[in-house]
C-alpha cells in the first residue's frame, strides 16, 4: 500500500474536489483508498508540508505533479490532460503516481477459488470407504496389490483424520473472515462438517456425505468470492 498524503489549507475551496479526485484515482488504480491529511497551519503537521501549496497530493513523499515545493503559501494550479488549468490534481495524474508506486511490488490478490486447496484432504478422507466389512478387504487388497501397494486397514484412523482435515477447513474459513465475506461461510462450513461426520460415521449415508462435501465447497467458494470496493467511502482516511 503506497503512502499517500493530502496537504491543504483550511480555507482552500478546492479541498473537497481534491478528496473526490483522490477517491476516483484510487479506484482507477485498483487500490483501496487510504491517505493521511495534513492541514498546513496545524502545529502537529510535519515541516515539509509547509513547502507545498493547497491542495497537494504526495505519493511516497513525491508530489504527483513533480513539484519540489517552496516556502510560498498559495493555492496550487494544475494542468489537466487537455491543457486546461484547474485547482486540483487531475485524476489521471494521481492514478499514474499510484500505479508507479506499486509497479515494483504489485499487490497480491487472492484468486477466486484458491480456498479449495485446504478442502482436498477433507474431501479425500470423507469419500474414502470405511472398510468395516471384512468381506470387502480382499477386493481392496487386490486393487492395492495391482498398483504395487500393500493392504492397510485404515478404518481406525479414518474418523480422527476426517475430523482433523475438516477442522483445518473451518480454520481457513475463520481466518480473517471480517476482511472477506464475514462469518456466514464459516457457519455454512460448520454445518457441512457436521453433516459429513454424522452422515458418514453415524448413519453410513453416502448421500449425506456428498451433501456435506458439496456444502463445504460452496462455503469455500463463497469465502473467496471477490468483493467489490465502494467508491463512495474512505473509512481509513485520517485528518
Amino acid at each position: 500500500m503506497p503512502t499517500v498524503e493530502l496537504i491543504y489549507d483550511s480555507d482552500c475551496p478546492n479541498v473537497p474536489q481534491a478528496r473526490e479526485n483522490l477517491l476516483r484515482a484510487f479506484s482507477q488504480a485498483g487500490i483501496a483508498p487510504q491517505w493521511q491529511e495534513w492541514e498546513r497551519a496545524d502545529k502537529n503537521a510535519p515541516d515539509y508540508t509547509r513547502r507545498y501549496g493547497s491542495p497537494t497530493v504526495l505519493v511516497q513523499g513525491q508530489d504527483v505533479a513533480g513539484s519540489k515545493g517552496s516556502d510560498a503559501a498559495s493555492c496550487r494550479i494544475y494542468v489537466n490532460g487537455e491543457g486546461r488549468n484547474q485547482g486540483v490534481p487531475p485524476i489521471e495524474m494521481i492514478a499514474t503516481a499510484l500505479n508507479g508506486s506499486t509497479a515494483s511490488a504489485p499487490p497480491v490478490r487472492k484468486r477466486f477459488g484458491s480456498g479449495i486447496v485446504p478442502l482436498l484432504p477433507a474431501i479425500g478422507t470423507a469419500v474414502m470407504p470405511k472398510l468395516v466389512c471384512p468381506a470387502c478387504w480382499p477386493a481392496y487388497a487386490g486393487i492395492l496389490s495391482a498398483v504395487g501397494l500393500g493392504f492397510i486397514n485404515y478404518s481406525p484412523y479414518l474418523l480422527p483424520l476426517t475430523a482433523i482435515f475438516l477442522a483445518i477447513v473451518l480454520v481457513s474459513l475463520a481466518w480473517r473472515a471480517q476482511t472477506r465475506r464475514g462469518y456466514a461461510p464459516l457457519l455454512l462450513g460448520g454445518v457441512a462438517a457436521a453433516i459429513v461426520l454424522i452422515g458418514k460415521f453415524h448413519f453410513d449415508s453416502d448421500n449425506a456425505t456428498y451433501l456435506g462435501v458439496a456444502l463445504l465447497v460452496a462455503a469455500s467458494l463463497w469465502n473467496t468470492w471477490p468483493r467489490r470496493q465502494a467508491l463512495a467511502a474512505c473509512p481509513a482516511c485520517v485528518k
